[in-house]
């Protein structure tokens, strides 16, 4: 039977640099031993509006493989990393969509007990970077979840600055992420990966 950590990257991105982070997430997931599922949300703006923007239809175009998420990949999971630009120092529109359909597993309990952790992209420098981790990590203590950070827990962490999660500035969608960047979101998932799997194997409480 495999016994591996399961992780879910669940992501939002219109021109792709949540989704190289993203990438990086999964990529180091695996590498810390876990079994992983890289899913996007569902698309809500207008095929108009995306066309409009050649940059945002090219990316729809290079992912529209990569499987949309479902409820089942929340509850599946053991590690869920989710990742998002931000949106007037919130989370995009199309992530909180997915999100607010959880209630169901949340009305269950569902959700509970499970590690968490996010990254995040802006279009310029600070540009609300901690504010829309700190709102994913408020719904993952709704949902009774263990939040891990990088934190400075490596000595990169004091090169990325930001110890709330792995974080770009991207210029509009110009900049991709850079070797720091892909970094701190690799740390981020490893250390939740490293955190998930001691607490699968630790005994249940008496």
């Amino acid at each position: 039977m495999d016994d591996r950590t399961k992780v879910a990257v669940i992501y939002y991105s219109a021109t792709g640099i949540t989704y190289q982070m993203a990438q990086a997430a999964c990529e180091a997931a695996g590498e810390a031993g876990a079994e992983v599922r890289l899913r996007k949300v569902r698309e809500l703006a207008p095929e108009e509006a995306i066309r409009s923007n050649s940059g945002w239809h090219a990316h729809v175009l290079e992912t529209q493989d990569v499987p949309e998420v479902e409820l089942d990949d929340l509850s599946w999971a053991d590690v869920v990393i989710m990742g998002s630009p931000t949106r007037y120092g919130m989370i995009s529109a199309q992530l909180k969509q997915f999100i607010d359909s959880s209630g169901p597993l949340w009305a269950q309990g569902a959700l509970a007990d499970k590690v968490y952790t996010a990254f995040c992209s802006t279009a310029t420098a600070h540009g609300g970077q901690e504010a829309t981790l700190l709102s994913l990590y408020t719904v993952f203590y709704h949902w009774g979840g263990i939040v891990v950070t990088p934190g400075y827990t490596d000595p990169s962490q004091f090169v990325a600055g930001n110890p709330y999660g792995a974080s770009h500035t991207s210029n509009n969608g110009e900049i991709a992420p850079d070797h720091v960047a892909l970094a701190a979101t690799a740390l981020t998932a490893k250390r939740a990966v490293q955190l998930a799997s001691r607490l699968r194997r630790a005994p249940a409480p008496a």
